[in-house]
């Protein structure tokens, strides 16, 4: 069968990857113009968009996957083979967003003429193609002009993380995305602290949380990336060690685990040499394996980071309901979704639990966290849509199923009214007494729970801290890590990172549990 020129124009126009790669040529790293043949990395990335039909994408950026260069392509493959389509380009900054386009406008020459629509006009802000289709140019300060009555077929967002107003807007920029299937969002940035919009929707997608698809490809993903480094690195190698190349037996543990994930040993290689002068954070901030890693430099927290980095590699999954015994029917109904336990109850072991109460009124969220013996995390519980009642009653189901755990509750605003109520409406005893002075009369002071000021703040703190890094306790719930990573101190007081959705409820919760599991006492 003789497929004619007009068959396999019209095969190559219905597929990005062969459009790109026939028709489109890009500089590579020699400044070489070769024909944009797609990596590994940016197949995933089309066939997810095109083939399977997602409209919403996030990227975590990394060095070398050519994202943007991708994006552009995508640009103007839309434009010439959609007539009358409308493409954006927004980043934060003029001087980004002219570089990004200085390089558009070279792929668009490099297009064969017979191929290419003709420009009508061609600037720094706008490409107009004589089939009507348009991409645009634009920072975020300008945002409202370049939204301001136009439908967009493809979006995309650079840089996202350093914008201002970062929610307000994607907001704007989602509204103007076209409502058909085919329409595509890509949002794309580097870190910038755990504060911004670009954190939370990245990480909430790549946990399933969004409607947006995340993408992150650890650094060793692809193996030609730095082909040139790596033969510089491999020599560096050979000329510290004999003449020898590396091998299996002479790995580390953490290389050992990075070849088990897939990186050959000319990467570890050039991943030893780059730590020459490069610091391990700011390393796994430029080249993230997972995205703890690509966040973990850009805020100075008061945990430290390397050690939450690496104790999510390992933590285990919450237990399946049917593994726990006779969790009473009052807490199943928020097992998963609020109440996670990771260990079920032992016969005769003591436990020691923590308690921050909220209004309940979705605001801060009311936290338990509950201790073994040995300082393993057992237990979570975070809502907060729970009113005080009724998170006296969860307090107090969980305690006594825990066999009758030792509680030690914040007594602050909401958490008097708690402890009231568990101590004389309940009548749980086993809620430990704390010694304070009065400052006025130089009295003792024996309370029921922990009252917090900004003294008794830094020992929860610097305690949870110390038996942290120290390995006295082990953390085995995410968000409880998530917490502790944007954690922060802020001119002598202690709290999360400044964002939205972003709380220390656990973090208290656990810290008031350490308290607890340090004064060992029992009343029964």
């Amino acid at each position: 069968m003789i497929v004619t020129h007009e068959q396999k124009l019209k095969k190559i126009n219905s597929n990005p990857i062969l459009w790109l790669k026939n028709f489109v040529k890009i500089v590579d790293n020699h400044s070489q113009l070769i024909p944009f043949k797609l990596n590994d990395q940016q197949k995933e990335i089309v066939d997810t968009m095109y083939k399977k039909i997602v409209k919403w994408n996030i990227i975590g950026k990394s060095r070398q996957i050519g994202a943007t260069t991708l994006s552009l392509g995508l640009m103007l493959y839309t434009a010439i083979t959609q007539p009358n389509s409308n493409c954006l380009m927004m980043s934060y900054s003029g001087g980004s967003c002219s570089a990004a386009f200085t390089k558009l406008q070279q792929m668009y020459e490099s297009i064969p003429d017979k191929y290419k629509i003709k420009a009508k006009k061609m600037n720094r802000n706008e490409i107009l193609l004589e089939n009507g289709s348009r991409i645009i140019n634009a920072t975020a300060s300008n945002k409202l002009n370049a939204l301001r009555g136009v439908t967009y077929n493809f979006i995309h967002i650079t840089e996202y993380a350093f914008f201002s107003n970062d929610v307000d807007s994607l907001l704007a920029i989602e509204q103007a995305l076209a409502k058909d299937k085919s329409s595509k969002l890509l949002i794309e940035s580097t870190a910038n602290g755990c504060s911004s919009n670009y954190y939370r929707l990245y990480t909430n997608s790549y946990r399933g949380h969004s409607k947006y698809n995340a993408y992150l490809f650890p650094w060793y993903a692809n193996k030609t990336a730095f082909k040139d480094e790596y033969i510089e690195a491999e020599t560096w190698y050979k000329s510290i060690n004999h003449g020898r190349r590396l091998k299996g037996e002479d790995l580390t543990a953490k290389e050992k685990e990075l070849r088990d994930k897939g990186a050959t040993l000319q990467q570890i290689m050039w991943r030893e040499w780059k730590l020459l002068d490069t610091p391990e954070k700011q390393f796994k901030q430029e080249y993230p394996a997972t995205p703890e890693e690509m966040f973990q430099s850009t805020d100075i927290g008061v945990f430290d980071a390397n050690t939450i980095t690496e104790r999510y590699n390992y933590i285990p999954n919450i237990l399946n309901i049917k593994e726990i015994k006779e969790l009473p029917l009052s807490l199943q109904m928020y097992y998963g979704n609020g109440l996670n336990i990771y260990q079920d109850v032992k016969k005769g072991e003591r436990y020691f639990g923590g308690i921050d109460s909220s209004a309940g009124l979705k605001g801060d969220d009311s936290a338990i966290c509950i201790l073994d013996s040995s300082g393993e995390q057992v237990c979570t519980f975070n809502r907060n849509d729970v009113p005080v009642y009724k998170f006296a009653k969860i307090a107090y189901d969980l305690g006594y199923y825990f066999n009758y755990c030792m509680y030690l509750p914040e007594r602050n605003t909401y958490g008097l009214d708690l402890i009231t109520r568990l101590r004389k409406e309940m009548g749980y005893i086993q809620m430990l007494k704390i010694k304070r002075f009065d400052k006025i009369k130089g009295q003792k002071i024996w309370d029921y729970g922990w009252y917090t000021d900004n003294v008794s703040k830094s020992k929860l703190v610097m305690d949870l801290k110390e038996v942290f890094e120290t390995g006295m306790i082990l953390i085995n719930d995410r968000e409880t890590l998530d917490q502790m990573r944007i954690f922060q101190e802020h001119n002598g007081s202690f709290g999360n990172a400044k964002g939205s959705d972003n709380h220390d409820d656990l973090v208290d919760s656990l810290s008031l549990a350490v308290q607890a599991l340090k004064s060992n006492k029992s009343y029964i």
